[in-house]
Order: structure tokens, then sequence, then C-alpha cells
């Protein structure tokens, strides 16, 4: 029997622990290292890995990233979306096979070094583009590709995060522009990467508009949500908020990031009304691909409650995805989640379910038999899971360092439509 893989995580934030279970969960693979500024999260990851039966893995600080990467196989990185390609690169060049958190990375510049090193070491990149794998969102792609509507034209696609779900990009490092690319680059990037491959196609050209008019300092006093504090923990203001983010009342976020404050002074529990914010909260996306086919896109985060609605229109009908993830957020004196509720990890009690109904130019429209599940982003994690690290057949194809190019840069170029007023032609 071979000798198992060595496997390491760098950055073990929220999102890490869907990898940290996933490697800790394979005997052909040893998660022998950890890395990250703060060695109370690595703690805890730890935690996890010692509650499978498997035996700690190190902690190193990203400092001993270089020396760490010489002796491993596989590279996991989680950590804030603008290091990426810090951590990337190296691996890449250490010969190491490298799975990143999406978005892959956050700048024009980080991408081209990407791209550069896997040309350069033949090295292999997957981006964690886990939409692909819930099965409602494979089934469209298997529609589509057979014909079902004909060619096609056009698509428009909206998608609603609550105000608990969207809320919490505005509490946390995500807020900031520099660290995240906003919510084009870090939320929006999986809805490009599906219409990418929904499609069989990729973007040629690029127009957004896009404000911040919800949370913040000034649409809060505007509307009236705004409260006087800093960070939700200690505040009175922010006892019966609605809005605040109660970090001691769950057991995962005090250990993850109250208690490893005193290391690095990250707050988790930002007021999502205060001042500093420098990301998007309601964003127009117009996109021309190189089929020909155009894409409406619009992202609200400031939602009563959260799904998507996609419209496929082709030359012999139409294709309409909707899908209810929440149909209302529940409101409460600060909101304390449960273990990944905020983010599509378990079900919630409000859920609701999904509809693909096919109409055909002609005919009546028919409704196609789709089974959902919540829990696990509807069962995408551990479908992608088994496709990265056990090479389990699968009919949904995992994303490369091109793909994830092509996403990124369809929110690259909102962003700089933003800013310009201009349309932006990609290359």
């Amino acid at each position: 029997m071979p000798n198992p893989l060595r496997a390491a995580i760098v950055g073990t934030g929220q999102r890490a622990q869907l990898f940290t279970r996933g490697l800790a969960q394979r005997e052909h693979i040893d998660l022998v290292a950890l890395c990250d500024p703060s060695k109370t999260r690595m703690a805890v990851h730890n935690g996890i890995i010692t509650e499978l039966g498997r035996p700690p893995a190190a902690t190193r600080h990203p400092d001993e990233f270089a020396d760490l990467v010489r002796d491993l196989d596989i590279v996991v990185v989680t950590t804030v979306d603008a290091l990426h390609d810090a951590y990337i690169v190296p691996a890449l060049e250490a010969g190491c096979r490298v799975v990143t958190e999406k978005p892959m990375t956050t700048s024009a510049e980080g991408c081209r070094r990407i791209l550069a090193a896997v040309d350069r070491t033949g090295s292999n990149l997957t981006v964690a583009f886990n939409y692909r794998f819930n099965p409602v969102h494979e089934r469209v792609r298997q529609l589509l590709s057979t014909g079902e509507i004909g060619e096609v034209l056009s698509v428009h696609f909206e998608w609603l995060l609550d105000v608990r779900h969207g809320a919490d990009y505005f509490r946390r490092w995500h807020r900031d522009k520099a660290s995240s690319g906003g919510l084009m680059v870090h939320k929006s990037g999986h809805h490009f990467d599906l219409v990418n491959w929904w499609l069989g196609t990729v973007p040629s050209r690029v127009y957004g508009q896009g404000r911040l008019g919800f949370y913040g300092a000034t649409g809060g006093r505007r509307a009236g949500h705004a409260r006087d504090y800093e960070r939700a923990y200690g505040a009175p203001e922010a006892a019966d908020d609605p809005f605040a983010l109660d970090l001691a009342a769950n057991d995962q976020l005090r250990e993850l990031y109250l208690n490893a404050e005193h290391e690095d002074g990250y707050l988790r529990d930002r007021n999502v009304f205060g001042d500093g914010i420098t990301i998007e909260d309601d964003m127009a996306v117009l996109v021309t691909y190189a089929s020909g086919a155009t894409m409406t896109y619009h992202l609200t985060a400031y939602a009563p409650w959260e799904g998507y609605r996609v419209m496929f229109n082709g030359t012999r009908g139409r294709l309409e995805l909707e899908v209810d993830e929440t149909q209302w957020a529940a409101p409460r004196a600060g909101v304390s989640a449960a273990t990944g509720a905020l983010h599509g990890d378990v079900a919630l009690p409000n859920a609701g379910g999904a509809r693909i109904r096919v109409r055909p130019l002609w005919s009546p429209p028919q409704d196609i038999p789709v089974t959902v599940v919540h829990e696990g982003h509807g069962g995408a994690d551990e479908r992608m899971l088994a496709a990265m690290f056990d090479g389990t057949p699968s009919p949904v194809e995992l994303a490369d360092e091109r793909d994830g190019a092509h996403a990124l840069k369809i929110g690259l170029a909102a962003n700089h439509s933003f800013l310009t007023g201009e349309p932006v032609s990609l290359s």
C-alpha cells in the first residue's frame, strides 16, 4: 500500500473546517500541518482532527510556509482572499498539488502570477467552486448541454442574500475590498463560474453599476437601522440589534475568533452600519460572452429572503431555475449562528425548495424532478471533496486555474466598471 499523501492547510478560519474534516477523514491522506498566524485557531482545527481519531497536525506560522511546502504533496489554501496567490505560487513551484478556496485571488496581477506558475511548473491547481457539484446545478447543465432549449441567447440571474447571511460580509474582513475584492469577486465568482460552465463559454465584455446603499454608516442612518457601537461583543447598544452577531453565544465562533483576538486583533462582529466599509451591497452587471449570449446579473445583499432565480432564453424555449434557500430571515436579538448556518453548511428551519421548469416553444411547460438538500451547500461539499481527494468519477468537472481566471475577470471588470462607468473588454 502506498504511503499516505502529506497535506497541509494554510488559513484556519471557519470555512477551512470543511477541508480539515475532509482530509482527516481520509486514510490515504495525512494532514501533517496547519499554517496560520493564530495558534488559537490552529488549536481549534487540531481538536477536529483528534476527534476524528487522527494525530494532531504540526502548527506553523506563515513565515515558515516556504520551508513547509518542500515536504508536502497537497496544499489547501483557505486564507483571506487577497493572500491566496502568495501561497498558491510557492506551493506550485514546490511541486505540490494545490486546492484553493474561491476566489482564486483578488487581482489581475495575482491571477497572472498563478497562471504563469501553473504553465511553468506543470503542477495542478483546483479552485473550490463547490456550486458546480450541487445536484440541481448539475441537472441544469445536463438540460442545457443536450439542447433542451436550443442555443442559449440570454440569461437573467438574480441572487438574493438575506439580512442574516448578507449582513455577515459587512461584519468581517470581507467588508474591506482590498482583502476580499468585494462581493463581485468573493461571492459572485461562484455565480460567474456557474454561468461560464453552464453555457460552455467565456466572458468577453462586462459593464456594471454598484453601490453601498443599505449597510454602512450612511445607509444605516438613512433607513433608521444604525446603532452606535464598533463591535457587538460587550456593547449594550448591540443587545437588541437584530443585525448584531453574538460571538460568545456560539461555541465555534467564540473559539475561532473571540478567543483569538489577543493574537491578531481581528474583530469578527463589527457593526454592519459602521464606518470603513468599502464593498458594495447592491450590484448590477451586464456580461457578453464569446458565444454571443448575454447575461443580466443582480446581487442584493440585504434581502428579506435568500435564494436565486436564473432564466435561460434559448432558440427552442426557456429554462427557469428557482431556489429558495431561506423563505424569510427570522428576527432575533443578535444573530448567534449554529455551526455554518450563516453560510449554507447546515439546513435552516425556514429553508425553502427548488424548481426547474422548461418552457418549450409551442408546448406546455414541464417541471423537471429534482432532489433538494440544503446541508453542505445542497450536497455539493461532500461531492466536491470526493472528486478532489478520492478520484471519485463525477460528471461534474473540478474547476482549474483557467476556470478560476474566467470567473475572476468578470468580477474584476465589474469592479472597474463601477469606478469608471465604462464597459470593459476582456482578453
